[in-house]
């Protein structure tokens, strides 16, 4: 194999869907796999619907998923510019090589003159194509004299050119996800090459590019496996067939439920995110992002990695690393990925859990700043080993802790009815006695004390355990209790027994 060359080419129209961003990690792992290069070129030919700002919100999600640019518009490199609005000259060339072969021509159709063109193909059932059928009866450079139509350039009438599909010819090509395809070309139509705004449109731009940056593999989404005819026809009329890369066409990421691709009305409707970062439209529409919404990027990009791909294992974590290591498009699958959310908040938890103690601590340590509350970074750490369990984003620590840093204002009317008895006040008092006596106030000896009283006394654990949450958290839930005393020491314990004696009523 060549040295490995791949590149990922989103269009600056908008926000980068985590397709696009899957798309672009399935390029990263290929090339680092396969120690290559991994390329980013903006294809913005489109200037009708460019958005201001979708280039660097493009940079900056592809940033935060780890996915670093060997070259391209952010890291340079030997092909300068990787902007197609920067490179007209360049297509120009190639263009005027077609036209010269016969293998395109000029089109002076206006939108106007084929949409009376279409309506009449509509009204006899048919669907109108400009292809060898047709365009001998429209206004091209095919029907019309070299004479009218140098007139008609000189004249500033708008063209388009095309590229004129031969008839009857089978196209061969061969995909690595999947196998070998055939198409004929007078299913074809005459594509446009170059727009009457002197721009290429992304078929000629993109075949050019790739050849002149000596792409080798094209790995893209299947929305792009209807246009693979056309490309592997423009690199035999260029004459470079025997240099055309390799092609890979991934899977749709398909929505939760029912039929259709992923998209933004999907996440709005069932509140997840289907972009990396928040996006903030012009109209002042704002996006949810997997970054604000509290994701880990490794989770989204292991999460990621699972739409589409298996490593053929029971293993379900990886780390970049990891997959770099694993990953290969034979183990990508033609059928479409469903999005799960509800699998990628999993995988958000278990990153979670299993992040060191001090880490989690300084990304929860903003968090209770927020909330006026100042704590010692070792302090934090160990409220985190403790809860982190039941956490499925930082921002859940909070719920999950707040205990540990306040005590409780309100007691769960559910649990006081269900647990605090006659006798539980009496019980409680005698546990307050208990503790304020302990010589070594730590999780374990305080819990041999209680344990010793409740059997002594014949008591019920539950009898004694409930109540004692319920005074020192508020309710019914927390970790170890006896963890939680351990940690918010003796006088914080012994006043928060004394004040939910006080204003807890049976």
């Amino acid at each position: 194999m060549d040295k490995v060359r791949v590149r990922f080419a989103p269009s600056p129209t908008g926000p980068l869907h985590i397709g696009g961003v899957r798309t672009a990690l399935f390029n990263y792992l290929f090339a680092r796999k396969h120690k290559g290069t991994f390329i980013l070129r903006i294809e913005d030919t489109d200037q009708a619907r460019f958005v201001n700002g979708a280039e660097e919100y493009i940079l900056e999600s592809l940033k935060w998923s780890g996915i670093s640019v060997d070259e391209g518009v952010s890291a340079g490199g030997p092909f300068l510019p990787y902007r197609q609005s920067e490179r007209k000259e360049i297509y120009i060339k190639y263009v005027q090589q077609l036209l010269a072969e016969d293998k395109a021509y000029y089109a002076f159709d206006t939108p106007e003159e084929l949409e009376v063109v279409r309506k009449k193909a509509e009204e006899v059932k048919k669907v109108f194509a400009y292809d060898y059928s047709t365009r001998i009866n429209l206004k091209n450079a095919l029907t019309l004299s070299p004479a009218e139509t140098e007139k008609l350039i000189k004249s500033g009438a708008p063209y388009v050119i095309r590229f004129k599909m031969p008839e009857n010819e089978n196209i061969p090509m061969k995909d690595i996800i999947r196998g070998d395809v055939s198409v004929n070309t007078s299913t074809l139509d005459d594509k446009v090459l170059f727009k009457s705004d002197g721009l290429p449109t992304y078929h000629m731009a993109n075949v050019v590019d790739d050849y002149l940056m000596k792409i080798t593999h094209v790995i893209r989404g299947e929305e792009w496996l209807p246009s693979l005819p056309l490309h592997v026809m423009l690199y035999k009329a260029l004459g470079w067939e025997n240099q055309m890369p390799e092609f890979a066409h991934l899977p749709l990421i398909l929505k939760p439920s029912g039929k259709g691709k992923l998209s933004k009305r999907d996440g709005d409707k069932d509140g997840f995110p289907v972009f990396p970062l928040e996006w903030n439209s012009s109209e002042g529409e704002i996006s949810m992002g997997y970054r604000e919404s509290g994701y880990f990027p490794e989770a989204v990009v292991n999460m990621l990695a699972f739409l589409g791909w298996n490593p053929g294992t029971e293993q379900e974590l990886f780390s970049m690393e990891e997959l770099i290591k694993d990953f290969s498009l034979d183990r990508v699958g033609k059928a479409g990925a469903r999005f799960d959310p509800e699998k990628a908040k999993w995988y958000n938890q278990q990153y979670l859990r299993n992040k060191p103690d001090e880490e989690l601590a300084e990304l929860f340590i903003p968090i209770l700043n927020d909330k006026g509350i100042k704590s010692e970074l070792s302090f934090v750490s160990r409220v985190c080993s403790l809860v982190k369990e039941r956490a499925v984003f930082t921002k859940d620590l909070w719920d999950q802790s707040f205990f540990f840093f306040q005590a409780p204002t309100e007691y769960d009317e559910k649990i006081i009815k269900k647990f605090w008895k006659e006798q539980t006040t009496q019980i409680i008092s005698d546990v307050k006695e208990i503790l304020m006596n302990s010589r070594f106030f730590a999780a374990v000896p305080l819990e041999e004390a209680i344990k010793q009283y409740i059997e002594k006394n014949e008591l019920g654990f539950g009898k004694v355990m409930n109540p004692m949450r319920l005074v020192l958290v508020g309710g019914s839930f927390g970790p170890h209790l006896f963890d939680i005393m351990e940690m918010i020491g003796k006088e914080e314990t012994i006043n928060r027994i004394e004040k939910g004696l006080k204003e807890i009523k049976p």
